[in-house]
């Protein structure tokens, strides 16, 4: 599951990465044309989503407006899927999650809905984002935007005092967000104690919910996330971020709902889930090797999941590890049942079972699990839309998915060929994060700049190294290092 995340963000454009090249925005557009991703919106596609986005097709009636949702997401966001609601109650904590109600804008077989059929989600790369549905509604009439009245799905949770999610309901209702926050800024107001208490209940809930998954024998994999931030006037930079802790509290209340959604599919034995398989024996026992050969205690009793978490992502040698560890992940997929329960209902990283149902402006299938989890909930048929569509989503899901990453992975490899392009016979100091046997070449860790790439030679896994680079093909977004 390793991944490289690649974000537009603001950040200081003195930094000694920062990379000016012209050729980039070619490069960024050949990525794209290679991978077929869509550009423009058919114009029979604008026509539906403004028309709908002055005359919705339905809006709910209930109103939520009085609730004081926030949004948090990255510095700049538009499309806006969640805004979450947290007070105390009785038995613990009442969580309303408020999700973007796209019914109110796509009709099914419309041109919105076959448009974002061919795309299946959000493309993102460092000049620019495709959107999966046209701005006029994912940046604006659908979104959660601060002070608009706007159509949406509340899921209302309700948590016993360890965090645990007892009682389940979800309805449409229009609701208006006070406040569009950012990770940093949440983060700052929790430290230095000017939050308030719905920034505080959210991380006390996640702190809740982190020590639950644990509890569940579940795995996160520690993996840096390489950024390649968008400054402007073909300017970009690649790092590394560490993730602040609000992130992972507020991921928390997303993968509750996600587990919520999937408590009401498996009971009405109709829907679709994001499966993830056990990692093998064989696997597990491979990274046990691994882990001793580098010198990394693991106990015996010590789960993977623990054992994962206990890693430093800044220690060479456990970076090592993490790399290797994406063997555990892999296998993740959608599961569609209507009927007949799959064999295979729960993603193992998260040890239970799982929807994806909290994306929709972003991620298609998001859509259809919630009209589908809302007429679970108000006891009504599921729409026929949904049904019929269930057995088409995970294969297009798993197309966009695949250009997604694709996607990601090249846009990063150029920006890294840019980085590197005027510093050719220079040496720099690497550590080793994959060595297969056998073929000659590795994979290293670039401590400065960030840079991931094979190199030649047969160092050992997790060790120090100084790597040549001796070719950069900006064209290929292509380096050649070798260890010296």
């Amino acid at each position: 599951m390793t991944q490289r995340t690649v974000t537009l963000r603001a950040t200081d454009p003195g930094a000694r990465d920062v990379v000016e090249a012209a050729g980039l925005a070619e490069r960024f557009e050949a990525i794209r044309a290679e991978q077929e991703v869509p550009r423009e919106f058919p114009a029979e596609v604008i026509a539906e989503a403004e028309r709908v986005a002055a005359e919705p097709l339905v809006l709910p009636e209930r109103d939520e407006i009085g609730v004081p949702f926030v949004t948090i997401d990255p510095p700049g966001s538009m499309d806006l899927d969640q805004a979450l609601h947290i007070e105390r109650a009785e038995k613990g904590y009442r969580v309303r999650y408020a999700i973007a109600h796209l019914v109110s804008f796509v009709e099914p077989g419309g041109a919105i809905d076959t448009e974002a059929r061919k795309r299946g989600q959000t493309i993102y790369a460092p000049d620019r984002r495709i959107p999966l549905h046209p701005p006029v509604l994912s940046e604006g009439r659908a979104s959660l935007l601060p002070d608009q009245l706007t159509p949406a799905y509340v899921w209302d949770l309700h948590l016993a005092d360890d965090g645990d999610c007892y009682d389940i309901d979800l309805y449409p209702a229009m609701v208006k967000s006070v406040a569009r926050l950012d990770y940093q800024q949440v983060q700052d107001a929790i430290d230095d104690g000017s939050a308030d208490e719905v920034l505080m209940l959210l991380k006390e809930v996640g702190e809740l919910r982190v020590r639950l998954e644990q509890e569940r024998g579940g795995a996160t994999l520690p993996m840096p996330e390489q950024e390649v931030d968008d400054l402007g006037d073909g300017r970009y930079r690649l790092h590394l971020r560490p993730m602040l802790p609000v992130e992972e509290w507020n991921a928390q209340i997303s993968l509750m709902t996600g587990m919520a959604a999937a408590q009401l599919m498996l009971h009405a034995r109709v829907g679709l889930l994001r499966t993830l398989p056990e990692a093998s024996a064989k696997t597990l026992a491979q990274l046990r090797r691994i882990a001793h050969a580098l010198g990394v205690d693991w106990a015996a009793e010590q789960t993977h999941g623990e054992f994962l978490r206990s890693l430093d992502r800044a220690n060479p040698t456990h970076l090592a590890l993490i790399h290797e560890a994406t063997a555990l992940f892999r296998g993740a997929g959608y599961t569609a049942f209507d009927g007949e329960l799959p064999e295979l209902v729960e993603h193992s990283g998260l040890a239970a079972a799982y929807a994806h149902v909290t994306a929709p402006l972003r991620r298609l299938v998001d859509r259809f699990g919630l009209a589908l989890c809302a007429a679970i909930c108000a006891d009504e048929p599921v729409p026929t839309w949904v049904r019929e569509a269930l057995p088409q989503l995970p294969e297009i899901m798993a197309a966009s998915d695949r250009v997604s990453g694709a996607v990601a992975r090249a846009s990063t490899d150029a920006v890294e060929a840019a980085t590197l392009a005027d510093r050719v016979g220079e040496t720099f100091d690497a550590f080793v994060v994959d060595a297969p046997e056998g073929n000659g070449s590795v994979t290293v860790q670039l401590l400065d700049p960030p840079v991931i790439a094979r190199a030649t030679g047969s160092p050992e896994l997790g060790r120090e190294v100084t790597v040549r680079l001796d070719a950069v093909d900006l064209a290929k977004g292509t380096v050649s290092l070798a260890v010296t």
